[in-house]
């Protein structure tokens, strides 16, 4: 008997995906990294992604570019957080080259990759308003590209790139891309040389690749989400990509209760399991499902989607999942498998999860 919940991990919908992806990007004059990061860095899933079109892997996690190097993946690595001083010594074994914003930890870069007999690559990350990772001044960040060109011998500086959207939820945008590429250019006529690399975020910035809104000196974006949660795309940020398959990961969850309650809790309300106040609409008695799946596997009940859509997530806590089966056109019985399509959040943690069964399907 098969054991729930379970996250289903199609691999021939990876390959398509990304084949879509890298087609739509390669025809504005883009490549695109892989990233694996959402996933929990599952090999087979990287192979797919190299596959598709990917002609880089990424992974925020050295851990995870270790397995990949271990089994003899032969595509750059790109460690996409930048590193810890108490991984160096990982990083410059298990990538090829990683996000870099800091002059000392660029130091510590070339030291260990001249004892490894390597010539390791970099990115300057440059914060374009995020606020996240990146050098802030634009006279800092050519100071520090021509210190990685003239001062140090085992390091190649690979191109710029910034992030955006992930923590100040700054949208890529025509102006902020064009001061990246602005940087990049000031950069080259500095080195007399062209860089490699000039890496326009991730995801985020599909919807304005797709407007032809992308300046033409980005050639670079580190693609997950938008290939592994394309359902993330229309609901997100309104844009849609012809072919992309929504179901590359599927969670499915058992019931373990149905019944008919009422829509309202009853007595004192207080703060719930995870220290929040929900809000409920008193609908009368309406029947209801319980699902063996809760946030701690899923991070948060309303990054799920019921792949039947009578279906509503009313909740979760830390074990449970409280659906509203009241309209649905089956008749669910207990022991019934719900089956759901997962957000970004979603997919990361079931990825995660030792208590979610992974089942891989190849073609």
């Amino acid at each position: 008997m098969e054991r729930y919940p379970v996250l289903e991990f199609d691999l021939k919908k990876l390959y398509r995906n990304t084949s879509i992806v890298t087609k739509l990007c390669s025809s504005k004059g883009i490549k695109v990294a892989g990233i694996i990061k959402g996933f929990g860095g599952i090999v087979e899933g990287a192979e797919e992604m190299v596959k598709g079109g990917c002609y880089q892997i990424g992974s925020s996690r050295i851990e995870q570019l270790k397995s990949l190097k271990e089994r003899g993946m032969d595509v750059p690595l790109l460690l996409v957080r930048i590193p810890m001083m108490c991984e160096i010594e990982d990083v410059v074994k298990y990538s090829d080259l990683c996000l870099v914003s800091e002059k000392e930890t660029l130091n510590l870069l070339n030291k260990e990759a001249l004892k490894q007999n390597k010539t390791y690559g970099i990115i300057l990350m440059y914060d374009l308003g995020d606020l996240r990772e990146g050098v802030f001044s634009l006279e800092e960040l050519v100071d520090l590209a021509q210190y990685v060109e003239y001062k140090l011998e085992n390091l190649y500086l690979e191109g710029v790139g910034s992030n955006l959207s992930c923590y100040g939820s700054v949208a890529p945008t025509r102006e902020n891309l064009t001061l990246l590429a602005r940087a990049a250019r000031e950069i080259e006529n500095k080195l007399n040389r062209k860089l490699n690399i000039v890496s326009g975020g991730g995801t985020t910035t599909l919807p304005l690749l797709v407007r032809d809104g992308v300046p033409k000196k980005i050639n670079h974006l580190r693609i997950g989400e938008g290939i592994n949660n394309t359902q993330d795309l229309p609901l997100y940020w309104d844009t849609n990509i012809e072919g992309l398959d929504p179901d590359v990961f599927v969670v499915k969850a058992q019931i373990i209760e149905l019944n008919e309650k009422p829509t309202h809790p009853i007595g004192q309300l207080m703060v719930n399991a995870f220290g929040s106040l929900p809000h409920y609409d008193d609908k009368g008695v309406r029947k209801r499902a319980i699902v063996a799946l809760g946030n701690q596997d899923v991070g948060d009940s309303s990054k799920i989607i019921p792949k039947d859509k009578d279906i509503i997530v009313l909740g979760a806590s830390s074990d449970h999942t409280i659906l509203d089966i009241h309209d649905c056109k089956t008749e669910y019985k207990l022991g019934d498998i719900i089956e759901f399509n997962v957000l970004y959040q979603a997919m990361l943690m079931t990825s995660l999860s030792d208590y979610i069964n992974k089942k891989i399907i190849k073609y």
